[in-house]
């Protein structure tokens, strides 16, 4: 099995819950934008959105510059690759189990359409 930090995975999958989060997430990955210009599109304060952008600063996912009074923000995706390689996992893994699971049950419905006393082309139902 993989092996994860836990917390910083966490972190990050609580950041993205929020789907004004990934909405200024979706606006970062275009250019860097201040607060102020972060906030154009939502119906919130500046602190609202301020308490938004900490959060995913936490996550990892934002990188916070000041200049003054002016806090510039950027995108930072490595920790979504990391999320993305935990998800890999897991859907390989799932994948796998489910293929696994067919193989089984179309060798057990030969097996039965091949025992003794039964007519070709019968099915079980």
């Amino acid at each position: 099995m993989v092996e994860y930090q836990s917390a910083p995975l966490d972190r990050v999958f609580g950041a993205l819950a929020d789907p004004t989060r990934r909405a200024i997430l979706s606006r970062l990955t275009r250019r860097p934008a201040t607060i102020s210009e972060i906030a154009e599109p939502f119906a919130m304060t500046l602190a609202a959105v301020s308490k938004h952008v900490r959060v995913l600063e936490r996550a990892g996912l934002v990188r916070r510059e000041v200049e003054g009074r002016v806090h510039r923000c950027s995108f930072r995706a490595a920790p979504l690759a990391d999320a993305a390689h935990w998800m890999e996992h897991y859907r390989r893994f799932w994948e796998d189990r489910l293929d696994s699971l067919e193989r089984f049950l179309v060798s057990n419905r030969k097996r039965r359409n091949r025992s003794p006393g039964r007519r070709d082309g019968q099915d079980d139902e």
